[in-house]
């Protein structure tokens, strides 16, 4: 497998000075960024999947964490984002073809894996949109140990009246030539370069949101505005079809903020109801980025995901 060197960014908030990131070519001729960060000793490999409008830079603090507890950690830029190949001529806008196409993207992710020789075995920990990604794969027989979601998107929070208006216009945009479009209410400005910290929908730390907002002002490259219509109809349509089926048989801790605002929580609690080796932590106070918390909050989380991940190595 071919692997190119690709930039990794560590001006603001680096992770681990032993980081690398590399250009890998997916089976359909994306180019995506992966870097990985090894752990001296490790007892085996965080597979990261991050969120949509996130990049590899963002999670330097999680990889040092991780790190640290005895885990390598390797993680990525899908498709539409970060320094990935953008889908649409305005990069500012979330696209992807089909949402199958990320499983492409995981695909060159464990393929990097596998040849790095990164220590195993793999366990999974998936953030939102990575956590929609991340539960397919699973079901298709990812090859990890144990898996740790974090406000996974296995539905997309919408009020009641709004949910059959956005499906309609989410199929109806496409047909008639305006799926590149953005929904109503969002903008090809990232979130955090948006909005203000108070009342925010992702942590109750300024900290962590102040370091989002240094690496786009940084890096602007990075960053990612509102979904697309056609995005939107595929992450419906993709939710709907993972409902409908059974959870795999795998260990399982699943981080829900009690104050989560962006993903169906009810969507959550029924999956984590019917997930034999599953259980589901409400994290009191937390919005929608349990590991971009404060530092209680984050600790704590890390500390279980890595407990779980750690009884659950060889050897």
């Amino acid at each position: 497998m071919n692997l190119t060197p690709a930039p990794l960014f560590t001006d603001i908030y680096p992770g681990p000075d032993t980081g690398v990131a590399h250009w890998v070519e997916t089976s359909d001729g994306r180019r995506v960024r992966i870097a990985h960060w090894p752990a001296e000793g490790a007892r085996g490999t965080v597979l990261l999947f991050p969120g949509r409008t996130e990049y590899i830079e963002k999670y330097g603090v999680i990889a040092t964490e991780l790190t640290k507890r005895g885990l390598a950690v390797i993680t990525i830029d899908w498709r539409g984002q970060g320094l990935a190949d953008r889908m649409l001529p305005d990069p500012r806008i979330g696209y992807v073809d089909a949402f199958s196409d990320y499983q492409k993207d995981v695909a060159a992710m464990m393929r990097t894996a596998r040849t790095l020789q990164l220590p195993r075995p793999f366990f999974l920990l998936a953030h939102s949109m990575g956590g929609c990604i991340g539960l397919r794969a699973v079901m298709e027989g990812l090859a990890v140990q144990a898996a740790a979601f974090t406000a996974p998107m296995w539905g997309i929070r919408l009020a009641p009246h709004l949910r059959p208006i956005a499906t309609v216009l989410a199929h109806l945009m496409p047909k008639i030539g305006q799926g590149h479009r953005l929904p109503a209410g969002t903008t090809t400005a990232s979130y955090v370069a948006d909005a203000p910290f108070d009342d925010n929908m992702l942590t109750t730390d300024e900290s962590m949101y102040d370091m989002m907002r240094d690496q786009l002002i940084a890096h602007p490259d990075l960053s990612l505005g509102g979904p697309s219509y056609v995005w939107l109809r595929e992450a419906l349509s993709e939710t709907k079809h993972l409902s409908l089926r059974a959870a795999p048989s795998l260990p399982c801790i699943t981080f829900l903020g009690s104050n989560e605002r962006i993903v169906h929580v009810g969507r959550i609690k029924e999956r984590m109801e019917s997930w034999k080796n599953g259980q589901l932590q409400l994290v009191q106070g937390a919005e929608h980025e349990i590991l971009m918390e404060t530092p209680t909050l984050r600790d704590a989380a890390i500390d279980d995901i890595a407990r779980l991940f750690l009884r659950n190595a060889k050897g």
